[in-house]
């Protein structure tokens, strides 16, 4: 295939990668307010459980983007992040019933929702059209600052306040003896991504900051 087919043949699926994802979230975020005004927060997961692991998982996608160079984001940023999300959609939320009433499910899922809403718009955007609006820019630069400590902190409280169930239930451990001689513990493995957690989100909060001062700086002028 030629290389201008080429390219073209990869905006046009990033484009529908892109757009799609978007209405997927758009999704999500209709039903998760909805429900928050009409059940409460009680019934948010319930009302979203489906479209948001479908959409979620989907991002799977984008670190095959990345390690094939189909998008220039780096995997060492991408990979964490979508495995992150990933744990808290199916090791977290789907694994354990027992904490998806919690008020953190809704603080979550709609700080996601808004943060992918504003993310795929920006990038399907320049895929279709070559650019994004000006106010998108600085959304996607700009909004994070405030749906990244929200997300962040529900990601930690909704880790927390499975702990106990892990321990109660021993769902996904492996304990000796076995034919593999092998034992692995979930409840210490949460506590381990809890411990990843304290170093890591300041330190990518603060390169998203330097991101955001370099996309919005002004062009000199001479």
């Amino acid at each position: 295939m030629a290389g201008g087919e080429s390219s073209a043949v990869k905006r046009i699926y990033l484009s529908v990668y892109n757009w799609t994802l978007f209405f997927g979230w758009l999704l999500v975020l209709y039903r998760s307010i909805a429900l928050l005004i009409d059940s409460g927060y009680e019934s948010v997961y319930a009302g979203v459980e489906t479209p948001l692991m479908i959409f979620q998982s989907a991002a799977v996608l984008e670190i095959l983007h990345s390690l094939t160079g189909i998008v220039r984001s780096p995997a060492s940023a991408t990979v964490p992040q979508i495995l992150s999300r990933l744990y808290l959609t199916w090791g977290i939320l789907f694994s354990f019933p027992e904490i998806r009433s919690s008020r953190f499910v809704a603080t979550m899922v709609i700080s996601w929702s808004l943060a992918e809403i504003i993310r795929y718009s920006y990038f399907g955007a320049k895929e279709a059209f070559g650019s994004a609006p000006p106010w998108l820019h600085w959304l996607r630069y700009t909004a994070f600052m405030i749906l990244y400590l929200t997300g962040i902190s529900s990601e930690v409280a909704l880790v927390v306040k499975a702990l106990p169930f892990m321990k109660l239930t021993g769902k996904y451990s492996i304990s000796l003896p076995n034919a593999w001689n092998f034992s692995f513990d979930y409840h210490y493995n949460a506590l381990l991504v809890l411990a990843v957690y304290v170093p890591f989100s300041p330190r990518l909060y603060g390169h998203m900051l330097a991101q955001r001062k370099k996309a919005l700086a002004k062009p000199k002028t001479h």
